[in-house]
């Protein structure tokens, strides 16, 4: 039985200026993504991922169209109920991986849960065991530049999923490293779809990095020019 339908794109436009100038990023996308998938997002400049993923993580909204997460018409809420959908089920990773930098580890993944009310001794708890998942036991107390790289995005990758959320948004989040880094925090990833269940869309310029997802979308001057799953998947 397949699993229920998170997103969903009908015939989404997303358009920038007017006129002659007017250029429309998107033109009438149709895309559906289910629980539980990892889908990599790939693109050249200009082809529309990057506004798709913006919509998707529903830090823009549709010119036209209908953009429904979990079942929410997400693209005709006002900007407040937006933030509170992004706040309870949608975390993100980035490129920069924008952790505080006088702050430890720990503190870095506690912030969401400041921002949630969360008590403090409980806040602490929930970032110890997120720490953990991503391979981090022993570095709590390290403040970013006590950390390389990969463990600066693992981090982030913690704080990202301390809150427990249905969707990961990851954009270009190996784009800092190094080949080997690179490949261990995917597999982090890939552990945590796995494991968690945690569905992700990534945006990234890498092949060998979308060979990690279950499914990989091309987009083209604002459309899906092709939307295909890896071998396994297929299988």
């Amino acid at each position: 039985m397949s699993a229920p339908l998170l997103i969903t794109f009908d015939k989404v436009w997303k358009s920038y200026g007017e006129g002659e100038a007017r250029v429309h990023a998107l033109a009438s996308v149709d895309l559906a993504i289910r629980r539980g998938e990892f889908v990599a997002i790939m693109g050249p400049s200009g082809s529309g991922k990057s506004t798709a993923m913006n919509i998707i993580g529903c830090l823009d909204t549709p010119t036209a169209g209908t953009y429904s997460f979990m079942g929410v018409d997400a693209g005709r809420l006002d900007r407040n109920r937006r933030a509170l959908l992004r706040n309870l089920y949608v975390g993100f990773v980035f490129q920069g991986y924008n952790l505080l930098p006088r702050t430890t580890a720990a503190e870095n993944v506690e912030l969401p849960l400041i921002y949630r009310g969360v008590a403090a001794r409980k806040r602490r708890d929930l970032a110890m065991q997120a720490l953990a998942e991503v391979g981090l036991v022993g570095r709590e107390h390290h403040t970013p530049a006590e950390l390389s790289g990969g463990q600066q995005q693992r981090v982030a990758i913690a704080r990202a999923i301390v809150t427990r959320p249905t969707l990961l948004v990851a954009d270009e989040p190996t784009g800092n490293l190094d080949t080997a880094r690179t490949h261990e925090i995917m597999e982090l990833l890939t552990r945590l779809n796995a494991e968690l269940g945690l569905s992700i869309v990534m945006v990234t310029h890498e092949a060998d990095v979308a060979d990690y997802a279950g499914r990989t979308i091309r987009f083209l001057d604002g459309h899906v020019a092709s939307d295909t799953l890896t071998a396994e998947e297929a299988a």
